[in-house]
């Protein structure tokens, strides 16, 4: 038809001879806001840093959409019960309505957390995933963190601001993602959570590798056959627990460098992991 014909004249072209390329407009950055195929800054956090560590509960907070677009597994594959000690293919949301953008959704998250408490005793840690919404109204998700983390004798509760209108692409949200691990787990780790760690001159992490397919799984398997021990996956089949302990590990193994690069150098600059 002659409007899809017209619209799409800068998409469609013949390649000639000897050209370098057949000039068709693409590869553009995707406009923050709109559905796009590529992911926003939220994507890279919940769908890809935090979302695969399954003995964490991710709420993605705002409108259910977003939650519902990220809720695919990816083929993150994990050892776990799911509902009972793993996650990782259940939707938590915190459904947004038109009346939480007027009046604040600070008091609903709380409420999500407290029912995900109920419901859910055996997970080990939450996220909170933010997305646009939330920060356009200004709520304050990480008093709401520490609230309900002291409520619940310091356990692990994680904002992140991870607004899909913060990068034209989920790379931003990796580097958000692994800044929130710096900031509320790394910074937070008790001295209680370092006694129950043994370290031993073997031990290496596996950074950026999101067990897709169980890929993971089989670096892994390699890795102990060489006789090193593996003592972190970041963050396919990961656990809360494996987070804490990779500040002990000798040698962080980086797979994906584009997601893990920021958390990686941050370790060899605190902890002199290479």
């Amino acid at each position: 038809p002659e409007k899809t014909a017209k619209r799409r004249a800068k998409h469609l072209n013949v390649h000639e001879a000897g050209k370098s390329d057949c000039g068709v407009k693409s590869n553009l950055k995707s406009i923050p806001g709109v559905m796009t195929i590529r992911g926003c800054a939220y994507a890279g956090s919940k769908g890809v840093v935090w979302g695969p560590i399954k003995d964490m509960i991710h709420i993605s907070h705002g409108p259910v959409g977003c939650g519902q677009y990220s809720w695919g597994s990816r083929r993150n594959y994990y050892v776990g019960t799911t509902g009972i000690d793993a996650f990782g293919t259940m939707q938590f949301t915190s459904d947004f309505q038109e009346k939480d953008i007027v009046f604040g959704g600070d008091k609903k998250l709380a409420k999500v957390i407290d029912e995900i408490q109920t419901l859910f005793p055996l997970n080990r840690g939450i996220t909170v995933q933010s997305e646009c919404p939330i920060g356009l109204i200004g709520d304050d998700i990480e008093a709401v963190s520490r609230a309900k983390s002291r409520e619940y004798d310091g356990k692990t509760i994680v904002p992140v601001r991870c607004e899909g209108f913060r990068g034209v692409s989920q790379s931003l949200g990796h580097h958000i993602a692994n800044d929130a691990v710096r900031d509320w787990v790394f910074d937070k780790i008790t001295s209680e959570a370092e006694l129950r760690f043994e370290p031993t001159p073997y031990d290496v992490a596996i950074i950026g590798d999101y067990n897709i397919g169980g890929d993971a799984w089989s670096s892994r398997i390699l890795l102990e056959e060489m006789g090193l021990r593996v003592i972190a996956q970041w963050s396919g089949d990961g656990s809360l627990a494996e987070l804490e302990a990779t500040p002990k590990a000798k040698l962080n193994i980086l797979h994906c460098y584009r997601s893990m690069n920021y958390i990686s150098r941050h370790m060899e600059e605190k902890f002199g992991i290479p």
